[in-house]
């Protein structure tokens, strides 16, 4: 897949949820979707694009509903933590059959799989132009992944936090259910949070808000679509300061 517009961000974080790699499984994952991401990642990172990437483990296990079940919530937000593990293990795979260097950073060490999550050595990989994906979220239960690509694209020094979603752009309501729901071009983080929009957690605006780090939803469904929002083209919302 090639490109012709020139990026609009150097460094970038992509949020992408772990039922986008559901395809149409009820659960787990489905390689081609896997592989589309891929393809998807691969023509962004040849852009010169620096990138890492945040990958929900939602497809495997998600720890709010298991506590929902009477589990304990720290064990079961654990165990999606590993889920986004497995996750980012599928997609570095999926990369490097594309020939996509990249690198596994775990929030929770295992040394035998991926690299302990060190953000200089981040930095460090996406300079020399690898793609980086940080696993197992903030490494503390509690906490979504969400608020780990707010927390990560802070750090990092991203200049965007893009979050793949199935619909291209925010909306009043799911558009799924509402059809004739009002979709926005652009919105204040204010203006998120008071209307309790859900594009992603409150802590996860409001670490963005602070650190004037723009947040842009599109779908990560349409082909070609990342490296069309990466130069300011295509459908997308974009969540920035209020001025």
């Amino acid at each position: 897949m090639k490109i012709d517009g020139e990026p609009t961000y150097k460094r970038v974080l992509l949020k992408v949820s772990g039922e986008a790699l559901m395809g149409q499984r009820d659960y787990g994952l489905e390689p081609e979707t896997v592989d589309r991401l891929a393809e998807e990642i691969e023509a962004v990172h040849g852009m010169g694009v620096e990138l890492c990437l945040v990958i929900g483990g939602g497809n495997i296990f998600r720890g709010v509903s298991g506590a929902a079940r009477g589990m304990d919530r720290a064990a079961a937000d654990h165990m999606g933590m590993l889920a986004t593990v497995m996750n980012a293990l599928a997609v570095q795979n999926a990369l490097e059959k594309r020939r996509v260097p990249t690198r596994v950073q775990s929030a929770i060490p295992m040394a035998a799989v991926c690299e302990p999550y060190i953000r200089r050595r981040a930095v460090r990989h996406m300079e020399k132009g690898r793609v980086v994906i940080l696993a197992a979220g903030t490494g503390n239960p509690f906490f979504t992944t969400d608020t780990a690509a707010a927390l990560r694209a802070c750090e990092i020094g991203c200049d965007a936090l893009l979050k793949g979603t199935k619909v291209d752009g925010v909306y009043a309501a799911d558009p799924f259910k509402h059809p004739d729901a009002q979709r926005y071009e652009r919105l204040t983080y204010h203006e998120v949070l008071s209307r309790d929009l859900g594009v992603m957690d409150h802590s996860a605006i409001s670490l963005a808000r602070e650190n004037h780090i723009p947040i842009l939803v599109f779908s990560i469904a349409e082909p070609g679509a990342f490296a069309k929002v990466i130069s300011g083209e295509g459908r997308f919302t974009v969540v920035a300061d209020d001025a």
